[in-house]
């Protein structure tokens, strides 16, 4: 584990990106991230929008200390390349849900084996066999948002328990209902801050970093899937269509309501 911050004294954020506080103890006249986390958030986002990734990363470094954590789906490893770099050891949780494609796991293995991080496994508190003899078998299918939620955020909130803030992948130009997220985000349910580094990045912006940077993928990507999520509920997609038109088809559902 890699050595924290003392609380009062975070680095200033390098390279000009102008320092604000953040009182990890939720006391004196600093900005409390439970009472004012939306305002945190809102300053902060305000601040870094034109910040790079990296500048955005070593901001959230400086700030939370230990309190930071990466999420990665294993879709591809840019996060996790990008992020190990500024934080090496830093953890990483990836939700195993119980449906993932097996490229997916083998994904996950690989980058575990190739990056600075710690990664943290996080599984749902039932597995699939026994969350088909409770509620039946095929929930996905019968009710996905329930599904979604005891598979995947339910488990994220548990995980999220020991930290104040955490990073993502999310862009911009993924998804209609992603065109508004900010560089940093305050999770009102979950009470925490969420640092989205690479959310003014284009496809082409992540298609170059990897080829640059070697970074891995799954490859799934060259598979029909652009975006991947559990196997039940992830379909091809046709070459031009929207990335995540293959996520839940036919079923109107368009999140799984992690970030939302």
């Amino acid at each position: 584990m890699r050595p924290s911050l003392p609380p009062l004294l975070r680095r200033a954020p390098r390279r000009g990106v102008p320092p604000f506080h953040y009182d990890a103890d939720r006391g004196g006249a600093a900005l409390n991230i439970t009472a004012d986390g939306a305002a945190f958030a809102a300053e902060a986002a305000a601040r870094l929008e034109e910040a790079s990734a990296t500048e955005i990363i070593q901001w959230a470094a400086d700030t939370f200390g230990d309190r930071l954590c990466l999420t990665a789906s294993m879709a591809d490893a840019v996060m996790v390349d990008l992020v190990s770099k500024v934080v090496p050891g830093i953890d990483v949780i990836f939700l195993d849900t119980g449906y993932h494609f097996p490229e997916t796991l083998g994904t996950r293995d690989a980058v575990a084996q190739t990056y600075p991080i710690n990664l943290i496994t996080v599984t749902p508190s039932r597995t699939v066999a026994e969350q088909d003899r409770d509620l039946g078998p095929r929930l996905y299918a019968r009710n996905p948002d329930l599904c979604c939620y005891l598979r995947k955020v339910e488990p994220l909130q548990r995980a999220l328990q020991s930290y104040d803030a955490w990073l993502t992948g999310l862009r911009r130009d993924e998804a209609v209902t992603r065109r508004t997220v900010g560089v940093v985000q305050w999770d009102a349910r979950k009470k925490k801050i969420k640092v989205n580094p690479i959310a003014r990045w284009t496809q082409e912006q992540v298609d170059s970093y990897i080829a640059e940077h070697g970074v891995l993928v799954n490859p799934l990507q060259d598979d029909g899937y652009p975006s991947i999520g559990c196997a039940p509920c992830t379909q091809r997609v046709p070459e031009g269509a929207d990335p995540r038109s293959g996520r839940w088809a036919g079923t109107g559902k368009v999140e799984c309501g992690l970030h939302s």
